[in-house]
């Protein structure tokens, strides 16, 4: 492995801390000691790579990387880009808070808070496929299983984080403690979709939410939920609004002071103001009500 750093300066505002501490998905979030740690495949997915992750005083965002010998450290920072969600100007978000007085209330709440990613579309169908149905914090440690036996143990900052098998690596793996049988098929088509481009993020960025989305419902496995889930949160489109996620509805009634959650068609034009960033939006939502509303937000869950 060899080292190399890298640098980003934020467009607008964002907060390494709210990033790190952001729980979803195979992520539990929770403490922070002044250092995210990424462990990942690499775009392409031939290999794994590690970053730790810091920001200093002046908002500048470091990354001390860990790489196999010939990597391109641009990739690296460029998909740490993405999962941070710095590949788009804050400026704009910050603005919908000036057109929308609620939407500002809740970044003031949460200063910073971009919406953190999975690290690639690849990644993200993994752990739709391996987590449907299932306990989340269960599969987190069948993921971490996974990937210590059949992926890469990277050492950051004092501790130890496993990158998830490449998909080379996947199509190896014939059965595992902790997945079903059955799920195994649908691991090997994920590995088998990455390794023909099928779950490229560029590609899915290019073919827009909607097809993307219905394309990915190809895969075993893969309805209309984990497809979205995919597209938004693998790949960061900023504008796609969720008008069939209960949470957001609940927490968007709360908010506003509606009587009750509001119609899709209800919902579109209360979100108008909210683009080109209605995806942030509405995780800005989930993630900051309870900070805002307290008891009342939190009742209805934030993540």
């Amino acid at each position: 492995m060899e080292r190399g750093s890298f640098t980003i300066t934020p467009d607008g505002p964002f907060s390494l801390a709210e990033a790190a501490t952001f729980g979803f998905g195979q992520r539990a979030g929770g403490d922070w000691d002044g250092v995210m740690r990424l462990a990942f495949c690499l775009d392409g997915y031939a290999e794994q790579v590690a970053a730790e992750i810091r920001q200093d005083g002046t908002g500048t965002v470091h990354g001390a990387v860990q790489a196999p010998a010939g990597v391109d450290l641009g990739q690296v920072r460029r998909q740490v880009a993405r999962v941070l969600s710095l590949d788009h100007d804050g400026r704009e978000f910050s603005r919908v808070g000036e057109r929308d007085p609620v939407i500002g209330r809740l970044q003031a709440a949460a200063p910073g808070l971009r919406p953190p990613l999975f690290y690639s579309p690849y990644e993200a169908a993994v752990w739709s496929v391996i987590s449907a149905r299932r306990p989340a914090r269960q599969m987190m440690q069948v993921r971490e299983r996974l990937s210590r036996a059949h992926g890469q143990v990277f050492e950051l900052a004092g501790g130890e984080l496993a990158a998830l098998p490449t998909p080379g690596q996947l199509l190896a793996v014939g059965e595992f403690p902790g997945i079903p049988a059955d799920r195994m098929p649908r691991l090997h088509a994920v590995a088998r979709a990455a390794l023909e481009g099928l779950l490229d993020a560029d590609r899915l960025l290019d073919l827009g939410p909607e097809r993307a989305m219905t394309e990915l419902q190809a895969l075993s496995g893969i309805g209309p939920f984990y497809s979205s889930l995919i597209v938004i949160r693998g790949t960061g489109f900023t504008d796609v609004l969720p008008v069939r996620e209960p949470r957001v509805l609940d927490l968007a009634a709360q908010l506003y002071q509606l009587e009750a959650p509001p119609s899709d068609a209800a919902f579109r034009t209360l979100a108008q103001p909210w683009k080109p960033f209605r995806t942030w939006a509405a995780v800005l939502i989930r993630a900051a009500t309870a900070r805002v509303l307290g008891g009342a937000g939190a009742s209805a869950g934030i993540r």
